[in-house]
């Protein structure tokens, strides 16, 4: 990974997503399922993914619509967000303004083995977004940044979209909740 990926996930993610309780979240596969699982201790606001690689952004479209005075939060990876690019355009086009999307990008598919992805050879997701036509997008690639991204997550009036750049490093020690039935 080049020099735009510095940050840490471990300290990163929870400085932008500050307070868990506040959003519904769905959580990607590998990393940010992970990252989402320890900072919600896998709480009833909390639904992660296991072997559905793109449907994170979908499956938060669909609850962001469903429960309009909840703020929704997609936390996802580059891997996963790649597989399935095009929900981006929907979102876009629905523009649900409770609906916030955290793809963490570590320039690796952590859930297949760490293979480097795209983003790592040059792809823009951010880029990708706008051009899907997400209004409100950012970049975060220093900690200088996390607050920025941080007040977008929290204070967007439509969708947003926040590219949080880290280290190919292992998320948080966490044995997820594997049963999707429990306690929700």
């Amino acid at each position: 990974a080049g020099p735009r990926y510095t940050l840490d996930r471990i300290t990163a993610v929870p400085a932008v997503v500050g307070n868990a309780n506040d959003f519904l979240i769905i959580g990607g596969l590998a990393g940010t399922a992970k990252d989402m699982a320890a900072m919600t201790n896998d709480g009833a606001n909390y639904f992660g993914l296991a072997g559905a690689m793109g449907a994170a952004v979908s499956m938060g479209l669909g609850l962001a619509l469903a429960q309009p005075n909840r703020k929704v939060l997609v936390a996802c990876g580059d891997g996963e967000l790649l597989m399935n690019i095009g929900a981006l355009a929907t979102v876009s086009v629905l523009n649900p303004p409770n609906l916030r999307i955290l793809c963490v990008d570590n320039g690796h598919y952590g859930e297949t083995g760490y293979q480097k992805s795209h983003t790592c050879l040059g792809v823009d997701l951010e880029q990708m977004a706008i051009g899907a036509g997400i209004k409100a997008t950012c970049s975060i690639e220093k900690e200088a940044d996390l607050a920025k991204g941080a007040k977008m997550l929290r204070e967007s009036n439509g969708t947003c979209f926040v590219l949080l750049r880290v280290k190919p490093t292992d998320g948080p020690k966490v044995k997820r909740l594997m049963d999707p039935a429990a306690g929700r």
